[in-house]
């Protein structure tokens, strides 16, 4: 009896300190066909409450939708009447389904009202994104950059894109790193990075690894490098 019962303890003990293994799993890898959606919005300078109002509406409601696996709102710092929706979609028709669905046209008749320049809405496909993470909350700077290179330098600055992310991912105070390319022009380029703090943020804008890749990058430019911090929503 009391070798069964000290087996029974050992096998529980067991048990408990495996739990903790298990429940610490590696946050799922993308789709193959995932469909990363940014969204820029621009409201009036006067409008920056209610349209911040629209916009978590919006984000919240997308969540629930067929195919949706993140749905994030960003606030821009220092223009607090611009915003972000990054979306990923599971697949092309995910994000097709999103953007024609009911509550997208009441979302864009809403802003009209409100609005100082039309959506601008750029589906990607991934170049460089790691695990699919979700947002964080706090003090989380995320900074959104627009890359423009001529397209005959397309492959060569997309290798310079991976390679910056795949370098900043191990960045202290990095959350995230998604470099994007998108769809409809294969030469332009989107990078959503997240970080803790601004500190970090600053930090890796200072790195020799990013300055290098600017370095690099600049002869293949086609327009200015659009950097552009923003808080995460909550």
């Amino acid at each position: 009896m009391g070798s069964t019962w000290q087996c029974l303890v050992a096998a529980v003990i067991c048990a408990g300190a495996a739990a903790p293994a298990a429940q610490a799993q590696a946050p799922p890898a993308p789709p193959a066909g995932a469909r990363y959606v940014v969204t820029y919005i621009e409201v009036s300078p006067t409008a920056a409450v209610e349209g911040a109002r629209l916009v978590r509406q919006f984000r919240d409601d997308s969540r629930a939708e067929r195919g949706n696996l993140r749905a994030e709102a960003l606030q821009r710092i220092g223009q607090s009447h611009q915003f972000v929706l990054e979306y990923v979609w599971a697949d092309q028709d995910a994000a097709e389904a999103h953007a024609t669905a009911a509550g997208s046209v009441q979302f864009r008749d809403k802003l009209k009202a409100l609005e100082n320049a039309p959506i601008d809405e750029r589906v990607h496909s991934a170049l460089s994104v790691g695990a699919l993470t979700a947002g964080a909350k706090g003090s989380v700077v995320t900074v959104v950059t627009h890359v423009d290179v001529v397209p005959p330098q397309r492959e060569s600055a997309g290798a310079m894109i991976k390679q910056l992310a795949d370098d900043s991912r191990k960045d202290d105070g990095n959350l995230r790193f998604e470099a994007l390319t998108q769809i409809s022009r294969q030469n332009h380029f989107t990078l959503v990075e997240m970080w803790r703090n601004r500190r970090a943020a600053d930090a890796h804008t200072m790195a020799a690894h990013t300055r290098a890749f600017r370095d690099k990058l600049l002869p293949s430019s086609g327009s200015l490098y659009d950097e552009r911090f923003y808080l995460l929503m909550n």
